[in-house]
């Protein structure tokens, strides 16, 4: 099947029940055409037109028809001790297998891709760490040890996600857009990026960032708040570098007890200094 072809499928399915799909003929092999195109990236949950990100909701209604669809069923990890591991999820979704011809690195130690997410080659995966449906990863790109890549993220070329990053899934609702971050990002240890935060190309998150609708980022540089609003989720400008900070609760009670709540804080823009701190380890590769 074409994607068109797909598309439509999926978006004639979307509305049925469960029971429903279970008796459809056809629905089954729109959903199998539907997740290969998402294995080979051709089908994403947002793309970027006219420098603006665009969500797919017929992406997102077509991961949550291989729900529907599926049922539970269990997979094994045999080892020579006979201490096998044991799990249990929709058959719809089963662990994404890798072949050498596919460039991708994902060392041995735990980690897990979910069938439907893309990897591209070149991209490296230390363990563990977890990918789940509908995310893209781009070429380059490095996810290190105990990070996530939530349902439908996006991520860039050349992106580092240091050890224990947690990028958020937005797979509901349908029309929301994802967790994204542009080619070339630095995203330090322990960062979290949450509810279709957008991470601009090139810029740095420092160690201990979280990211999410709620939380304001003041650009020390420019002078300005930076906020989610209605239709535009929270969006980190290209270059920045972003640290960790606080600023004081204005309320008499706080003001007794020096209390303060985290805030994320441009501190600078990218520059050659930034570059060389925050360069890939080419040996790892």
């Amino acid at each position: 099947m074409q994607l068109e072809e797909v598309r439509q499928g999926i978006e004639e399915l979307a509305g049925l029940s469960a029971q429903d799909l279970q008796q459809h003929t056809e629905a089954r092999d729109v959903f199998m055409a539907f997740q290969s195109l998402l294995n080979e990236g051709k089908a994403r949950a947002a793309e970027k037109q006219d420098g603006r990100w665009q969500v797919n909701p017929w992406v997102k209604q077509g991961i949550l028809l291989g729900m529907k669809l599926g049922f539970l069923q269990e997979s094994t990890v045999e080892f020579p001790n006979g201490h096998d591991w044991t799990f249990v999820d929709k058959d719809t979704y089963p662990v994404k297998r890798f072949r050498k011809e596919d460039g991708v690195r994902v060392v041995p130690g735990g980690s897990s891709v979910r069938d439907g997410a893309y990897l591209a080659p070149s991209v490296v995966m230390m363990p563990p760490a977890y990918v789940n449906v509908g995310a893209y990863v781009d070429a380059g790109s490095m996810i290190d040890s105990h990070a996530l890549v939530g349902s439908c993220a996006q991520v860039g070329k050349n992106v580092h996600l240091s050890a224990a990053v947690q990028v958020g899934g937005v797979l509901e609702p349908v029309g929301a857009v994802p967790v994204v971050i542009e080619d070339d990002v630095m995203v330090g240890g322990n960062c979290g990026i949450y509810e279709g935060t957008i991470v601009r190309s090139r810029a740095v998150l420092g160690t201990g960032v979280i990211l999410n609708g709620s939380t304001p980022v003041y650009d020390l540089v420019r002078g300005r708040v930076i906020r989610k609003t209605d239709g535009v989720p929270l969006t980190i400008p290209e270059g920045a570098v972003v640290v960790a900070g606080s600023r004081k609760i204005k309320d008499s009670f706080a003001d007794e007890h020096g209390l303060s709540i985290y805030t994320p804080i441009i501190i600078k823009y990218r520059d050659e200094k930034t570059d060389s701190a925050t360069a890939l380890e080419s040996a790892l590769r």
